[in-house]
C-alpha cells in the first residue's frame, strides 16, 4: 500500500507546528514587559543620581541683577542661597520671603535657576516719592505708601512729606476721619501725578488735611492741590497756568476747571 504523497505529509507538518500555546505569549509579553519596568528602574536611579547624588548639578554661584541702592554682595547675604546643594533642592520661595523680609527695599524679585550650576536673583527696588523727616533722618515712602527704608541723607529730586494734620488743631476731623496712612497715601497719589518738572521743583509735600493738600517749591513758589482726586485734570491745568503766567508766585489747581493764580 503507497505511503502518504508529499503534499500530505506537508500538511501534517504544517498541522503540527501550529500556533503556539496562549501560555508561550503570555510569557514572551511579560518578559517584554519585565525588562521595560527594569530599564525605568534603571533610568529613574539615573536621574536621581545625576540631581541629587553627583557633583554636576549643584550651585556654585549666584547671580544679582537689578539692584540701584543695594548691592549685590547684600542681597546674595539675605537671599542665604545654599551654595554646593543640589540645583533641585534650592528652595525658590523660600529665598523670595527671605529677601523680602530682610531687605524691604526690594518691591518685586525673580528667583530662577540657571542650570546647571547657578541661581540668578532679578531684584527690582522700591522708588521713593516722598521722604518723612525721622530725628536727623529720613523715611522713604513709595508709590503705595510703603515706607521702606530709613536714610541719613535725603535722595535728591524726591519732595519732602510734611503732615501739619494731626490729632488736635485745625486737621483734627481729617485726621480721626481717614487716619495718618490714608492721609498719606493721599500724598503719595498727588506726588505721582504730579509732571516730572514740577515734581523735581517741588520742595514739600504739605498735608493739613484730606482735601487741602499743597505744594512748597524749592524757590517760595506754592500750588494749592486740594485732595488727591482729579489729579490728571490737575496737572494739566497747573501745566498750562504756569505756561501763561509763568512770574505767579501761587498757583490754585484746587478746582481744575477754574484754576487761579496770584502774585508776580
Amino acid at each position: 500500500m503507497a505511503g502518504p504523497t508529499t503534499a500530505e505529509r506537508g500538511e501534517r507538518r504544517q498541522e503540527s507546528s501550529g500556533p503556539p500555546p496562549a501560555s508561550r505569549t503570555r510569557r514572551r509579553r511579560l518578559l517584554v514587559l519585565a525588562a521595560l519596568a527594569a530599564l525605568l528602574v534603571l533610568l529613574g536611579a539615573g536621574v536621581a543620581w545625576a540631581l541629587y547624588g553627583s557633583a554636576w548639578l549643584r550651585v556654585d554661584h549666584v547671580s544679582v541683577s537689578g539692584t540701584r541702592v543695594l548691592t549685590p554682595a547684600q542681597v546674595r547675604e539675605a537671599a542665604a542661597v545654599p551654595v554646593g546643594e543640589p540645583m533641585v533642592s534650592a528652595d525658590t520661595d523660600a529665598v523670595e520671603a527671605r529677601l523680602r523680609r530682610k531687605l524691604p527695599r526690594i518691591d518685586t524679585v525673580d528667583v530662577v535657576r540657571s542650570w546647571p550650576h547657578g541661581i540668578g536673583l532679578k531684584v527690582i527696588e522700591r522708588t521713593p516719592v516722598l521722604l518723612v523727616r525721622k530725628g536727623g533722618n529720613f523715611v522713604e515712602v513709595d508709590d503705595e505708601g510703603v515706607r521702606f527704608a530709613t536714610v541719613s541723607r535725603a535722595p535728591k529730586g524726591v519732595p519732602a512729606l510734611e503732615m501739619s494734620a494731626s490729632r488736635k488743631g485745625p486737621g483734627a476731623a481729617s485726621f480721626r476721619r481717614f487716619g495718618m496712612d490714608r492721609l498719606v497715601r493721599e500724598a503719595v497719589r498727588v506726588a505721582g501725578d504730579l509732571p516730572e518738572p514740577v515734581l523735581r521743583a517741588t520742595r514739600a509735600v504739605q498735608v493739613r488735611s484730606y482735601d487741602a493738600i499743597s505744594l512748597e517749591w524749592g524757590d517760595g513758589r506754592t500750588v494749592a492741590w486740594g485732595s488727591g482726586e482729579n489729579g490728571s485734570a490737575k496737572a494739566r491745568a497747573l501745566t498750562a497756568l504756569m505756561k501763561a503766567v509763568p512770574g505767579a508766585r501761587h498757583f490754585d489747581v484746587t478746582v481744575p476747571t477754574a484754576p487761579a493764580s496770584s502774585g508776580s
